[in-house]
């Protein structure tokens, strides 16, 4: 798996199925930094969370990318992005800005939603690009604070967790 492709695969966008949890396991396994989970949290994001989060296959149903994302409660208009994933041999493609705007896309379709959120460690310079780039696509200003320090939440283990927060932004077909 861990070859270099040159070609463009073909790959769909889909919602996340039970059986995609341990494919994304190994996924996420293979794009560090990302913090690794357990399979079974894993199979929860496929299948608690399935409606805001999405999985990019190729035409042999091979998990080649995904994004895991929830509404939290007290913000029914805000969607939060927990990790972007795509597998090395599908980079340089544009695929996480596709399965972004796709999912966003997805979640505006179903209820009303104006924010975009995540946070990214400082020196991320990948999804600092990517949410960068979705947001002046959306239009929508960005707000960044930390929301989990280094000091005070991660022991002094772990870098800051920066939020991010973009909007408020109108529904995609209202911006073209």
């Amino acid at each position: 798996m861990n070859k270099q492709v040159t070609e463009t695969l073909n790959i769909t966008f889909r919602k996340p199925r039970s059986t995609d949890g341990h494919p994304l396991n190994q996924l996420i396994s293979r794009c560090p930094p990302l913090d690794t989970n357990s399979t079974y949290c894993n199979l929860l994001q496929c299948t608690h969370f399935a409606d805001t989060s999405i999985a990019a296959v190729t035409q042999q149903d091979e998990l080649v990318g995904f994004i895991s994302g929830y509404i939290p409660p007290s913000r029914p208009d805000t969607l939060f992005v927990w990790q972007v994933a795509v597998d090395e041999r599908c980079r340089g493609q544009n695929v996480a800005q596709r399965m972004l705007m796709a999912l966003i896309d997805r979640c505006q379709s179903e209820q009303s939603l104006h924010y975009i959120e995540t946070t990214i460690t400082p020196g991320n310079t990948a999804s600092e690009a990517l949410f960068s780039r979705v947001y002046q696509q959306l239009s929508a200003p960005i707000e960044k604070t930390v929301l989990f320090s280094r000091k005070n939440h991660f022991a002094d283990q772990h870098d800051d967790e920066v939020l991010w927060r973009g909007g408020p932004f109108t529904k995609q077909e209202e911006l073209q």
